[in-house]
């Protein structure tokens, strides 16, 4: 091979077409957009423990998916091998709040238009997407369930315990009863007035009653 060939070879013909202008271009706007994604992901938590290493990965999630599809959408072999090589691999980590398989879903989506070109469809879409994340997700509705959980000496009469978790919110229902010689415990779905966690203090101060717990279902705490 002389040194001629070398420079005729398909390897550095592929690198003389690449484009840094739209490489740098497609990456920005990744940037700008995954960073976009990031502060509704923030503006929108409403978990138990907020991850910043969890914002950070769908920020660079977005860079890494445009940066793939930039390489795909080059060459037709190199994206049968990239098929290949993407499909060995496993993610362990599990996803708590199931709102944030759709922040993921949406970074690895604009990632893909982003590296398609289609500059226009990552933008109008991520703030179509964005507005309607910040709208819907902290829309305070009074119909959220909870679960109410009373510890009480087994002498206090179940009806007078009832009566009162009735008077206190909008509807309630006994999910179960655990009944030990220490005492029973209730656990009760209900739904609140005006998300007035007020009650949970007068059912405490309940003569008989030893320990009143709320806890909402989508993982937060409240007592």
């Amino acid at each position: 091979m002389t040194f001629q060939d070398v420079f005729k070879s398909s390897f550095l013909e592929k690198a003389a077409s690449f484009s840094v202008l739209d490489t740098v271009l497609a990456l920005v706007l990744a940037f700008v957009l995954g960073l976009f994604i990031f502060l509704v992901y923030k503006k929108t938590f409403h978990g138990v423990m907020y991850s910043a290493s969890f914002g950070v990965s769908m920020l660079a999630m977005t860079m890494v998916t445009t940066l793939i599809i930039l390489a795909v959408t080059s060459n037709v072999i190199l994206s049968l091998g990239m098929v290949g090589a993407l499909s060995i691999v496993r993610f362990r980590s599990a996803i708590k709040e199931p709102l944030d398989i759709a922040f993921l879903f949406w970074s690895i989506s604009v990632g893909i238009v982003l590296g398609a070109g289609l500059i226009p469809l990552a933008v109008i879409g991520s703030l179509f997407i964005g507005v309607i994340m910040v709208l819907f997700v902290n829309k305070k509705t009074t119909d959220t369930p909870y679960v109410l959980v009373l510890d009480y000496d087994e002498s206090l009469n179940e009806k007078t315990v009832l009566d009162a978790v009735q008077q206190s919110v909008k509807k309630y229902m006994v999910k179960s009863k655990t009944v030990s010689p220490n005492g029973v415990e209730l656990t009760i779905e209900v739904r609140l007035r005006d998300l007035s966690t007020q009650f949970v203090n007068q059912m405490a101060a309940i003569k008989g009653v030893r320990n009143a717990v709320l806890v909402s279902y989508n993982g937060e705490y409240m007592s």
